[in-house]
């Protein structure tokens, strides 16, 4: 597990499913802020990326990973497009 303070990857920004229910702002300093229906910090933790894989640490300690494929992120079972 290699984590970076600054994260040099194209993936920094909103990730948000289809329907717009999960946001996910992936922030340049390596933490994110997951938003699900209105609650607008439901998870909260560190990421890194290596290549086009993403790993989370959340602030509880609960971890996962997802995969990059263009501009579509794969992440627990769910599929997120990048916003603008």
């Amino acid at each position: 597990m290699t984590e970076s303070p600054e994260p040099t990857h194209p993936y920094v920004g909103v990730w948000v499913t289809a329907d717009g229910e999960i946001r996910q702002r992936l922030l340049p300093d390596g933490r994110y802020v997951e938003a699900r229906g209105t609650r607008e910090a439901a998870y909260t933790g560190a990421y890194w990326v290596e290549g086009s894989m993403i790993f989370y640490r959340d602030d509880i300690g609960f971890t996962a990973d997802g995969v990059f494929r263009g501009d579509v992120l794969h992440h627990a079972g769910m599929v997120m497009y990048r916003r603008e």
